[in-house]
């Protein structure tokens, strides 16, 4: 697969692990508290991460990351931790079926703030797509 099919590829496959994320985080955090929940989640997390970054060689790389790079890893694992214990909290108290909608509409933001500072295009079909997010999630949380 080249460049242009493989991305789409592994976004199907995230997506499809993130739906399944939903379900078994539900089930998982019916009797213990979230954030322990999701402590629990990260160490799986970690020690697949690892494990790959091992099985394949990569661990030395990790001496040439810039600071910039870093940096902004960093910033994307904090707020990934913020957005987990957000999400399991979410989930302990509300419905999958509109915690994950109202999680997912993230989307939103992400489009308009890879505009602003990624610099990427704005289209029509980038506002098309953004409106009828929206709107998808709307219908499905009121």
């Amino acid at each position: 697969m080249d460049d242009e099919t493989t991305w789409w590829f592994f976004a199907l496959l995230s997506a499809f692990f993130a739906a399944l994320t939903t379900i078994f985080a539900k089930v998982g955090v019916e009797n213990v508290d979230s954030n322990l929940a999701t402590a629990i989640r990260t160490v799986i997390i970690l020690a697949i991460a690892w494990g790959i970054v091992w099985v394949n060689g990569q661990f030395q790389a990790i001496l040439t990351i810039s600071p910039k790079t870093l940096l902004f890893l960093i910033l994307s694992g904090v707020a990934t931790g913020l957005s987990w214990l957000c999400y399991f909290r979410a989930l302990q108290i509300g419905n999958a079926s509109l915690v994950a909608p109202v999680d997912k509409s993230g989307l939103i933001l992400v489009l308009w703030l890879s505009i602003l500072f990624l610099g990427e295009p704005l289209t029509l079909r980038v506002v098309a797509g953004t409106v009828l997010v929206l709107v998808g999630t709307l219908v499905l949380i009121l």
